[in-house]
């Protein structure tokens, strides 16, 4: 997937919208993208009535403190796992309290990687109230074309799960 700044845009326009109409909040928890679901989120304005908190936990040791992500986790699955992006997703919510809830750790690159978690392995997973749904995928590219298709498929996912579809494309 390649898309440019003008597309997670628009991406982040149709989710305020559509979070408009349900009376509805997003929070985001990032950690390879840096804030930059937040940033895209609060291009758009009027983005107050609908984006309740970010947090950039770029260290292991912030997603602990910050979200209540387990230190335990990180030597046993690592930082780009299913099971930290689910703790990631449900701490920011639990602490926000905003409905919908969306965790990203990955592997931007260019160093990073390893045979089984290559460079553009990116995990991210959507919270919906007690709903988890995480998804690991694979991205090309460099590592900002990895970072902004990471922030493309967290604000998709947000939207498809507000608009009452999987956010896990397939």
């Amino acid at each position: 997937m390649s898309i440019g700044d003008e597309g997670i845009t628009d991406l982040a326009a149709r989710l305020g919208a559509q979070l408009q109409r349900l009376g509805a909040r997003v929070c985001t928890a990032e950690s390879c993208t840096g804030g930059g679901i937040a940033e895209a989120i609060t291009r758009i304005a009027g983005s107050s009535a609908w984006f309740d908190a970010g947090y950039v936990t770029y260290s292991n040791a912030q997603k602990t403190a910050q979200l209540g992500v387990p230190d335990e986790l990180f030597p046993q699955v690592g930082a780009v796992s299913r099971e930290v992006v689910e703790s990631m997703a449900r701490g920011a919510q639990a602490r926000s309290g905003a409905r919908f809830a969306v965790a990203v750790s990955g592997i931007a690159g260019p160093d990073g990687g390893s045979p089984e978690k290559p460079v553009g392995t990116v995990w991210l997973c959507w919270a919906d109230g007690e709903r988890l749904l995480p998804a690991c995928l694979h991205f090309a590219g460099d590592r900002l074309a990895v970072r902004r298709q990471a922030v493309a498929a967290a604000l998709d996912g947000v939207l498809r799960l507000a608009v009452g579809e999987n956010p896990v494309r397939g």
